[in-house]
C-alpha cells in the first residue's frame, strides 16, 4: 500500500509565496503613458467630430509645422533631465534668423558658410553658459534668463527691422517634400526633426552621457561619489541644448523664409510645456525624448482641432495647455509621493 502524504498548510506556504504577482505599471511611466493616450484620445476625437482630420497629411502636417519646436524641445529635455532649466532658447532662435538672413541677403554669404557658422555661434553660446553654471555654481535660471535678454538684444544690433531671404537654396528646401503615402509628403523640416529624435534616444538611453545625465538628475553628489564626469556632463548638456536651438533656429529660416528679433518670442514656454507634458520630471533624473515627441504632437494637436473647428478662438490653444500642464505637474506630484527620494 501506497502511503498518503497530507500536505500541512506550512508545506503549502512557499508555494503560495512562489506565486507570481501581479505586475503593476512603474509610476515613472504614468506620465508618458497619460500623454500617449491623450494623445491618441485627442486623434480618435478629431477623426470623429471633422471630415478630413483623419489623414495621412494631417498628421505630418503636426510635425511638419512644429519642426523647430520639436529640435529644441529634444535639446531642453536634457537640460531638465539633468535638473536643469534653458531659458535662451527661443532667443537663440531668433538670433540665429538674424545672422543667417543678414549674411546671406546683405553681405551675400554662401548657405554652405553661414549653416555651420550659426550651428557653431549656438553651439558656444550653449556652452558659455554651461561653463558659468558649472564653474561658478550659478542658478541656471539665472545664467539662461541672461542668455535670453543678450541673444535678443543682438538680433536688434544687426536690424530692428525684418529681413527677407530670397536665396534660392532657402526657398527650395522650404518647398521641397518626400512623398510618404499617396498624396502624403513631409518637409525636409520634418525629416530633420525626426532624424534629432532618433539620435537624442540613442544618446540619451545608449551612451555614458546619457546616462550620466540621468544619474545627475537623480542626485548630483551620488553622481559624484560614484565617480561620473558630472562637471563636463552640465557643460555637454547646455552645449547641446544651444546647439539644438541654433537648428533649430535653421529650420526655422527655412520655415519663414526671414530673420526677425521677433521671432520665437515666447517659444522657450512651449518647448518647456511640450517636455513636461510629454512626462519629463522637472526635478530631473525622469523622463524620455520619445515623450518629449509626443509632447509637441500634443500641441500641436490642439491647434489643429481649434482650426478644424472654426468657431474658437486661437487663444484656446494656451487655455487648453495650461490645464494639461497643471494635470502632468499633478501627475508628477503623485510620482514624488509614491518615491519620496525623487521629490
Amino acid at each position: 500500500m501506497s502511503a498518503v502524504v497530507s500536505r500541512t498548510p506550512e508545506a503549502a506556504a512557499p508555494e503560495i509565496a512562489a506565486a507570481p504577482k501581479p505586475r503593476r505599471m512603474n509610476p515613472k511611466y504614468l506620465p508618458l503613458s497619460a500623454t500617449i493616450s491623450l494623445f491618441m484620445l485627442m486623434a480618435t476625437l478629431g477623426s470623429v467630430f471633422y471630415d478630413g482630420f483623419f489623414s495621412p497629411q494631417v498628421f505630418l502636417n503636426l510635425l511638419i509645422d512644429n519642426a523647430f519646436l520639436c529640435i529644441v524641445a529634444v535639446g531642453l529635455t536634457f537640460v531638465i533631465l539633468s535638473g536643469g532649466i534653458d531659458l535662451s532658447v527661443g532667443s537663440v532662435i531668433a538670433l540665429t534668423t538674424m545672422v543667417s538672413a543678414s549674411l546671406v541677403e546683405k553681405h551675400g554669404w554662401s548657405p554652405a558658410i553661414v549653416i555651420p557658422l550659426v550651428l557653431a555661434m549656438g553651439t558656444l553660446f550653449g556652452a558659455f553658459m554651461g561653463v558659468l553654471i558649472e564653474r561658478f555654481r550659478l542658478q541656471p535660471f539665472i545664467v539662461t534668463l541672461a542668455g535670453m535678454f543678450l541673444a535678443r538684444g543682438l538680433c536688434y544690433l544687426i536690424s530692428i527691422d525684418s529681413i527677407s531671404i530670397t536665396n534660392a537654396f532657402y526657398s527650395e528646401v522650404s518647398q521641397w517634400r518626400m512623398p510618404v503615402w499617396g498624396e502624403a509628403s513631409i518637409s525636409a523640416s520634418g525629416l530633420i526633426a525626426l532624424a534629432v529624435v532618433a539620435l537624442a534616444v540613442f544618446v540619451a538611453h545608449y551612451t555614458p552621457f546619457g546616462r550620466t545625465v540621468y544619474a545627475i538628475g537623480g542626485n548630483e553628489q551620488s553622481a559624484l561619489l560614484m565617480g561620473l564626469p558630472v562637471r563636463s556632463t552640465v557643460v555637454g548638456v547646455y552645449t547641446l541644448s544651444g546647439f539644438c536651438s541654433a537648428l533649430a533656429g535653421v529650420v526655422f529660416t527655412f520655415y519663414m523664409l526671414s530673420g526677425y528679433g521677433l521671432h520665437a518670442v515666447g517659444l522657450e514656454l512651449d518647448a518647456i510645456a511640450a517636455v513636461v507634458i510629454g512626462g519629463t520630471l522637472l526635478t530631473g533624473g525622469v523622463g524620455y525624448v520619445v515623450g518629449t515627441l509626443f509632447g509637441v504632437l500634443m500641441l500641436g494637436i490642439i491647434q489643429t482641432l481649434i482650426s478644424f473647428d472654426g468657431t474658437l478662438s486661437s487663444w484656446w490653444t494656451r487655455i487648453v495647455v495650461g490645464a494639461l500642464l497643471f494635470v502632468f505637474c499633478l501627475l508628477q506630484r503623485l510620482f514624488a509621493a509614491r518615491n519620496p527620494g525623487r521629490g
